[in-house]
């Protein structure tokens, strides 16, 4: 059972009616999650936003992917991962990819496994890291705009991961077959 109201069009406060209106035009459904957002309209205007800017960053698919699973696994989300394991999926990300994160297993792609293991160290840190690991990450090939990009893509985790740990959403139906949670997975 939920513990936030999940609105929709006709419930939902008239600030996020549009942007619920975009929500089904994006999806073809309203997510749970934009639901639950809606409840506060500039909530769902901000996740709206950032996810948007996050996509335009400079990560490619699978680095969007590394960011976005390692945060919601992290963070034991039980929506977004398997809601980003059927977006993964969609983007073509190789399944191997997805099921290291989603199983807390080392990237093989070397620059990817230092991506997971800074966005582990500034979600874990609240954003301390040491010179050494900066320089680890920069010595994989990587910038200081990848290290603000993550930062960028944990603010759109917290929004989502928060609000749905805190609403208890229900899993959408397209990506049931993805459920996952902390406890189960593979060792």
């Amino acid at each position: 059972m939920t513990s936030l109201k999940i609105h929709n069009i006709e419930t939902a406060p008239e600030g996020s009616k549009a942007f619920l209106e975009q929500s089904q035009k994006a999806n073809g459904m309203i997510p749970g999650l934009h639901g639950v957002l809606a409840g506060s309209p500039g909530l769902l205007e901000a996740y709206q936003t950032i996810h948007k800017l996050f996509t335009d960053s400079s990560f490619d698919k699978d680095e969007l992917t590394v960011v976005w699973q390692t945060i919601n696994v992290e963070h034991a989300c039980h929506y977004c991962v398997p809601a980003h394991t059927g977006i993964a999926k969609m983007m073509k990300v190789d399944d191997a990819i997805t099921e290291a994160l989603r199983n807390e297993t080392p990237l093989e792609n070397s620059k990817l496994e230092a991506l997971r293991t800074m966005t582990l160290n500034l979600v874990r840190n609240r954003g301390h890291v040491s010179p050494e690991e900066l320089e680890t990450f920069y010595a994989a090939g990587y910038e200081e705009r990848q290290v603000l990009d993550i930062i960028l893509g944990v603010s759109q985790k917290v929004i989502s991961n928060y609000t749905n740990r805190i609403a208890n959403t229900p899993v959408d139906a397209p990506f049931e077959k993805f459920v996952w949670s902390k406890e189960n997975q593979v060792s």
